[in-house]
This record gives structure tokens, C-alpha cells and sequence, in this order.
């Protein structure tokens, strides 16, 4: 971006910059030490050390139209719409979700009276297993983290009343992901909506699972089989459906670096291509339809180049590796929601101010949806009030900070640029060791990401635990203080009622029919190729719950075990 004569004389005025002025200050005034004195102060959240200043001597080798170009332009760095928010501004979409479906029916509610403009559901820890709420292993874990679905009666109360063919509706559920998904259709179908006007977006993202969140089920290879088999099903019946959310958000909260968030994240997404493909779909006609999850965490610069880095990999790498034309299948589409690793209970309305800087990261960066997370999470699921402080957060970021009154508005910073070049360095040096193991299957099952995020999260403590990294109110600025955090807890009455409902249905359904479609779904899971949508579905209308589905599917592929990562 700069001729060579105008950097020599920009490296001459630097030389004597720090011969004089620099030196002249730090002879007044010397940079600050952390706290233990071991390593550089001035270092960001994944422990990259960051220099005083940037010129566009860091910049020497950067291409204005091939590296950044205009917003709506490729390769996107300066993001994917032309006018960014001037046209529309990013989807507010809150995760919720706890107890009964009636419960969170009511929170879906309240959250859109008070200006959400999408839902995001999360179930509990017995449904992202794919156990009904009665089973054995399901016992003290009804609604705690999310909201319980056992069967299609419950998807049917869970989004009662609410326009599912007006409002986009995002879940975070991944092995039993086909399973809740067909219970979300069928639900829809039933009020008279069919499924080609329905929208929203399912995580769906096992192989995340594998490396960070540990929800998995079954081995990689059937599990990979089954979400290419809701992307070839959303390809051809749900126009508007994201069939999968790939997912760096729990990579990050497992203790990565922004540049591991990026790469084993753009890594998985690489990899869901390269199924779908093989199984004989077009690029252009599903990539489309492929969203991204990014976490925002609290080194505010360093996420705003992280978003900016992951748009341009993904362009280039749709284009020039996956032969995409359709400028859409270029364009990487995110969620970003802010970091529930970074809240603390300790003085948790800081939580407050640190959601708030995360948001904005998240927005400078260009998302096209958010999630704001609550003060009182390091406590328990979020609290009315506290739901509403953070949905007004975002609010307050649209309509009141002047931040969406242009696209990319920190670009051309030296230093962003030069930080964004640098992740994008560090991540394509991943997608090297990972291809060099074989690639992302080979390297799951060596251990090879899940190392790399341990060392990273080993790191980050140590520099808490010694003082190197402050952390308000935890390790400094620390004080004796009664905690007033009132806390949202789950009824035990939810669950009877919930086992009530569930009972039920049991009794009332055509017994008949639901063995017959499950074992159809147990036949059709023997076939390598044969898309098992049709047949969960079948099962779901005659009612069969989550757990018999999916142990028809443990009983044929096996349950996966990891293996000692040393």
C-alpha cells in the first residue's frame, strides 16, 4: 500500500523517533512490568507479546485490493455486506433456555417483547446426550443448563405461540442434532408452516466436539456421516435453513489461543465441505448455507482481527481450493457470542463491563448476530433481570455508540492490519500441521488439537496464578464483599410435570408405529449412503423420543471412546 521510497523515509523518521522521543520518555517514564516482572506487560489474551507502535512498515507487503478491498468485496476482510449496519443491524439473538418447555416458551416471550430479534435454544445436558429425562444416566440433570425435549410434545410447547416462520431460530445441540432438528420441523409442519419457509440455524458441529466440548457420541466417522446428511437435506428441502454453526466458541472456551480458535475452527468447516462434496453435492449449492460461531473475549483488538482474518481465509479458501463460484459461498456469516470462560463470580457486575467491550469487539468486527452474556452466569442460569441488562446491551451498542454508521470502521489501523496478518499466519501454519497428520479426522483421534488447547489454557493460568495477567477482581483490585446475586434455580416441579408429559405420550401414541419407523431408521443406518432424515422424521411424528432414536443408532454404530491424550 505504500512505494518504497515513502517507507524508507517512514523507517528514517522511525529511527530517529526512537533514538530521541522514544528514548527521551522512557528515561522520564518506563514502561510498566507485570505484576511478577517475568514477562512483557503488554501481551493480548492468547500471550502474544504486542509492540508499542505500528507504521505502515508493518504493512510493507500488504495489497489494498487482494488483502483488504472494500466491505462487501472480496475477500471480506472489511465484511461481508456492502453497507454493513447502515442497512440492518446484527441479529439479537439471546441464548435461553432452562427447565420445562413452558418455562422457556415464556423467556422466548419476554426476550422478543423486549426487542430480540431471534431465538437461540439451549437444552440440558440429558438432551445434548440424547437421554430422555428419565433415563438413568439422566438423574439430577433436568433443565439445569438448558431446556429438556424428550419428544415432539415438547418441541410443540417449546415454541407455542411463537411465528417460527417470521422469527430465525438458532439450537445448540450437536450429536443429537438431526434428531431436535426433524422435532423442530415436524412441530412446524404440524401448525401448518412447511419447512422451506422455516429459518434459523442448527450447531451441528461434532467435530468441535471431539476437540473441546466433549458432547460427542458416536465415533467420528458415522457421526460426520449424519450432519452430511442434514446438509444434504436442508440443501434440498430448507432454502433457508443454516444446517450447520461451526463452531469456535467452545474451542476458545476450552483455553485456545484466537489463532487455534481460527484455525481448528476454519479447519472443521474445511472438512464439512469436503463431505458434502464427496457425497455428490454442489459447493455452490450448500456453502451457502454453512454460518460460523466465534467466541469474543477480552482482548479487544486482537478478536476484531481474528473476525477479520477468519472472512478472508474462508473467501480465499472457498475459491481457490473448493473451485466455489458463487460469490455467496464465499462469504463467511458468523454468530459471535461474548465469552462465559472471561465472566467471574468474584464482583460478577464487572461481568457487565467486560460483556459490554466483547460485544463491541464482536460488532467492529463485523457479526451478523450476537449473544450478550449475563452478569450472573459464573453463578447460575441467567436471571430475568440479568438476561435484560444484557439484551440491552446490545441495544445501547446499535442505537446509542455511532459504531454502525460505518462499515469496518477501524480499518486501516497498522495495528489491526498487522495483527489480522498475523493470525492469518498463524492459522494457515495449523492447517499445515494438520494436513501433514493426515488431516482433521487423523489428527482428533492423535490428539493433536486438544494438546495444543491444553498447553494454551496451562499457559493462561500460570500468568493468572503468578500475577503475569490480571484479572480484575480475581487476582488484583480485589475486595471483601457480600455476594447480593439473585439466582435463577429449576423447580423440581418442572420435572415431574416434564415426566408427567412424557409418560404420556408413551401411553397415548401407536406403539405399533413407532417400532416400525425405527426400524426402518435401524435398516437405513446400515446403508452408507441412504440419507437418514426422512426416517427420523417418520419417527418423530409417530412421537418416538429422543433417546429411543438415537440408541437405535448407539446400538448399530458403537459409542465412541477417546483415547488417552499424553
Amino acid at each position: 500500500m505504500f512505494n518504497s521510497t515513502g517507507l524508507e523515509q517512514i523507517r528514517d523518521a522511525r529511527d530517529k523517533w526512537e533514538e530521541t522521543t522514544l528514548q527521551q520518555a522512557l528515561a522520564k517514564n518506563p514502561e510498566r512490568a507485570s505484576a511478577a516482572g517475568r514477562t512483557p506487560k503488554f501481551i493480548t489474551t492468547s500471550s502474544e507479546e504486542i509492540e508499542r507502535l505500528y507504521t505502515p512498515l508493518d504493512l510493507s507487503e500488504m495489497d489494498y485490493a487482494r488483502d483488504l478491498n472494500d466491505a462487501g468485496a472480496f475477500p471480506y476482510t472489511r465484511g461481508v455486506h456492502a453497507t454493513m449496519y447502515r442497512g440492518k443491524v446484527w441479529t439479537m439473538r439471546m441464548f435461553a433456555g432452562f427447565g420445562t418447555a413452558e418455562e422457556t416458551n415464556a423467556r422466548f416471550k419476554y426476550l422478543l417483547e423486549h426487542g430480540e430479534t431471534g431465538l437461540s435454544t439451549a437444552f440440558d445436558m440429558p438432551t445434548l446426550y440424547g437421554y430422555d429425562t428419565d433415563a438413568p444416566q439422566a438423574i439430577g440433570e433436568f433443565g439445569k443448563c438448558g431446556v429438556a425435549v424428550s419428544s415432539l410434545a415438547d418441541m410443540e410447547i417449546l415454541f407455542d405461540g411463537i411465528p417460527v416462520d417470521q422469527v430465525t431460530t438458532s439450537m445448540t445441540i450437536n450429536s443429537p442434532a438431526a434428531m431436535i432438528w426433524a422435532m423442530y420441523i415436524a412441530a412446524a409442519e404440524k401448525r401448518g408452516v412447511p419447512r422451506a419457509k422455516l429459518g434459523g440455524t442448527l450447531q451441528n458441529d461434532i467435530l468441535k466436539e471431539y476437540i473441546a466440548q466433549k458432547e460427542f457420541i458416536f465415533p467420528p466417522e458415522p457421526s460426520m456421516r449424519l450432519v452430511t446428511d442434514t446438509v444434504e437435506f436442508g440443501t434440498r428441502e430448507m432454502p433457508k435453513w443454516n444446517t450447520i454453526s461451526i463452531s469456535g466458541y467452545h474451542i476458545r472456551e476450552a483455553g485456545s489461543t484466537a489463532a487455534q480458535e481460527l484455525a481448528f475452527t476454519l479447519s472443521d468447516g474445511f472438512e464439512y465441505v469436503r463431505w458434502a462434496m464427496a457425497r455428490g453435492l454442489n459447493v455452490d449449492a450448500f456453502a451457502p448455507r454453512l454460518s460460523f460461531f466465534f467466541n469474543a473475549h477480552n482482548d479487544f483488538f486482537e478478536e476484531i482481527a481474528k473476525y477479520r482474518a477468519a472472512r478472508r481465509i474462508w473467501a480465499r479458501a472457498m475459491q481457490e481450493t473448493f473451485g466455489a463460484k458463487n460469490p455467496r459461498s464465499w462469504l463467511m456469516r458468523f454468530h459471535t457470542q461474548t465469552a462465559g470462560v472471561s465472566l467471574t463470580a468474584q464482583q460478577p457486575m464487572n461481568n457487565v463491563a467486560r460483556v459490554a467491550l466483547q460485544a463491541l469487539a464482536g460488532v467492529l468486527g463485523g457479526t451478523q448476530s450476537l449473544h450478550t452474556n449475563s452478569l450472573d452466569e459464573a453463578w447460575a442460569l441467567p436471571s430475568e433481570h440479568a438476561a435484560m441488562i444484557a439484551l440491552r446491551t446490545q441495544q445501547i451498542i446499535a442505537e446509542e455508540t455511532g459504531v454502525t454508521n460505518v462499515a469496518d470502521p477501524l480499518g486501516g489501523s497498522y495495528f489491526l492490519e498487522a495483527l489480522t496478518n498475523k493470525l492469518e499466519a498463524e492459522a494457515c501454519e495449523y492447517f499445515r500441521r494438520i494436513e501433514n497428520l493426515g488431516g482433521m479426522l487423523p489428527a482428533i483421534e492423535r490428539g493433536f488439537q486438544q494438546r495444543e488447547i491444553a498447553e494454551a489454557a496451562s499457559r493462561y493460568q500460570r500468568e493468572i496464578d503468578s500475577q503475569e495477567r490480571i484479572i480484575v477482581g480475581v487476582n488484583e483490585y480485589v475486595t471483601d464483599e457480600t455476594l447480593k446475586v439473585p439466582l435463577l434455580r429449576v423447580d423440581e416441579a418442572g420435572a415431574r410435570h416434564h415426566l408427567e408429559r412424557l409418560n404420556r405420550v408413551r401411553r397415548e401414541r401407536d406403539n405399533v408405529r413407532v417400532g416400525e419407523t425405527l426400524s426402518a431408521l435401524r435398516a437405513a443406518s446400515r446403508k452408507a449412503n441412504e440419507n437418514l432424515m426422512p426416517y427420523l422424521l417418520d419417527a418423530v411424528n409417530a412421537y418416538a423420543t429422543l433417546q429411543e432414536m438415537m440408541d437405535v443408532l448407539r446400538q448399530e454404530w458403537g459409542e465412541y471412546q477417546e483415547p488417552a491424550i499424553v
